[in-house]
């Protein structure tokens, strides 16, 4: 006898095949589309939006919610799930949300050309669309409540803007005096050279091997912006190349393996299911962060990397293992984001939230973005914005609609520091198998203790039951300061 739980399940496995579609038709417009279907794949976008939302919204979710009776914790995730998806789509009007997607998907396109030209007032007209039917959007959903909060909980349900800004409040002093610390010491030989992009393309295979990544349910692929996309058996992921940048494209690599390891470590028993995936963009940042940084910038690992390195490369200018560990953890105020050392990382998504934030809450003009941008940065990071692609055009986020996203970022920090914590009290040798290239061990208490669980809990739940302790930032900062005064 089929049951209201097994009906709606049922629904929502039908609606979480139409999503991955529209995330490989995603996938396909950074990668590979032709630039002329932009206009045409728009389109398409908004189609399948208006069918999604259809079944999100379906009338008949509110009687099979009713009646449906979770035979299993994970029912009972699910169906939490489930009634989470339809009360957020059913405020919003299914022309806004197919409207949105045809405007994010040319946005984005405009944003990639913009970028390339460094010609910002090409890409304004675009964003204010954005932005605007964002707002309205945002103010559906709020009901009343603060737009921006609304918006937060699409990437990590239960944040605030206020409880992230108290956050960053605490963090940013820590920060601050660790970074001029760390300036006003000598500071470590870069790497120089050129790195032929096969080369790099080679090295970053093996480094997406050692950290677990399954080749048989992904592939990497080249775009302008870094992205992991997919869940469960097809999860793919994407990098860049700049040959005088040879960390770029290999620490990109790693990034976002550690987002994928998620996607592809969840229990195959809930493939489909609304619990199938990651818990929040905050969680799933833990993952590519420790993957990352606390893993993959470690003493013990760059070791490891300083010989792979030689061995596609041949001899570098660094000429040890120290020095390579060095450059790797070099500290230097940049203009990338995705490139920005661990100390001065957090310092660029403060900075992110508040404009973004200012932009949702009216208090800031989309004309003016460029300006507060470049007058922020000078203040936080003491250098002048150089040229727009190094600016307010570096990242993607905007283009595509993504306003609430940026915190996760830092939340996705302080949970990677909370797990590292944890993980090293329980694998007291773990340094001495990184050494040798094999993260199994770390890879392994990863999965079970957080990816093989998907959405089962709720995100802070779901750190806490990895860790055996509510998550802090206090971990991070003790782990930033530990390692960069050695250095």
């Amino acid at each position: 006898m089929t049951t209201a739980f097994d009906t709606v399940i049922a629904h929502a496995r039908e609606t979480a095949a139409l999503e991955a579609v529209m995330t490989r038709l995603g996938w396909d417009q950074r990668t590979v589309m032709p630039h002329r279907g932009s206009a045409q794949r728009a389109e398409e976008l908004a189609a399948l939006e208006k069918v999604l939302h259809a079944r999100r919204t379906d009338p008949r979710l509110a009687d099979w919610l009713d009646a449906a009776k979770a035979p299993t914790p994970e029912g009972a995730a699910m169906l939490r799930e489930i009634a989470r998806t339809r009360d957020r789509h059913a405020r919003v009007p299914d022309t806004l949300a197919a409207e949105l997607a045809r405007v994010t998907s040319t946005a984005q396109d405009i944003w990639a050309d913009a970028r390339r030209h460094d010609n910002v007032a090409a890409f304004l007209p675009a964003l204010e669309q954005v932005v605007a039917l964002r707002r309205e959007e945002a103010a559906a959903i709020a009901d009343g409540g603060d737009p921006y909060d609304a918006l937060m909980q699409d990437y990590e349900p239960g944040a605030s803007g206020a409880d992230t800004a108290a956050m960053f409040d605490r963090m940013r002093p820590r920060l601050v005096a660790l970074r001029e610390a760390i300036l006003g010491a000598p500071t470590p030989e870069p790497l120089r050279g050129d790195f032929a992009q096969d080369g790099q393309l080679r090295l970053a295979r093996k480094l997406a091997e050692a950290f677990g990544y399954d080749f048989t349910a992904g592939r990497i692929d080249l775009t302008v912006h870094p992205f992991c996309a997919g869940h469960g058996a097809d999860v793919r992921i994407t990098t860049r190349v700049v040959e005088t940048q040879p960390f770029n494209c290999l620490y990109s690599t790693i990034h976002e393996v550690g987002h994928a390891a998620y996607e592809q470590g969840v229990d195959p028993e809930l493939a489909l299911s609304p619990i199938g995936r990651g818990v929040s963009m905050g969680v799933h940042e833990s993952q590519s962060r420790i993957y990352e940084n606390q893993l993959g910038r470690s003493r013990a690992f760059t070791g490891w990397l300083f010989d792979a390195m030689r061995a596609e490369f041949g001899p570098l200018n660094l000429d040890d293992a120290d020095a390579f560990h060095a450059a790797v953890n070099r500290v230097t105020p940049g203009y990338i984001r995705t490139e920005a050392d661990e100390i001065h990382y957090n310092l660029h998504i403060m900075m992110r939230f508040d404009l973004e934030r200012d932009l949702l809450q009216g208090k800031l003009d989309v004309t003016d973005l460029e300006e507060a941008w470049n007058t922020r940065f000078q203040a936080d990071f003491g250098v002048a914005v150089d040229r727009p692609a190094n600016g307010v055009l570096q990242d993607v986020h905007w283009s595509a609609g993504l306003f609430g996203y940026f915190p996760t970022y830092s939340l996705g920090n302080v949970y990677a520091g909370c797990l590292n914590r944890a993980m090293r009290a329980d694998l007291p040798n773990l340094d001495t198998r990184v050494a040798q290239g094999d993260l199994r061990a770390a890879t392994g208490w990863l999965h079970d203790r957080l990816q093989r669980f998907g959405a089962l809990r709720d995100p802070r739940d779901t750190i806490k039951a990895a860790c055996g302790f509510a998550p802090t930032e206090a971990p991070l900062l003790d782990y930033l300061e530990t390692k960069f005064r050695a250095l």
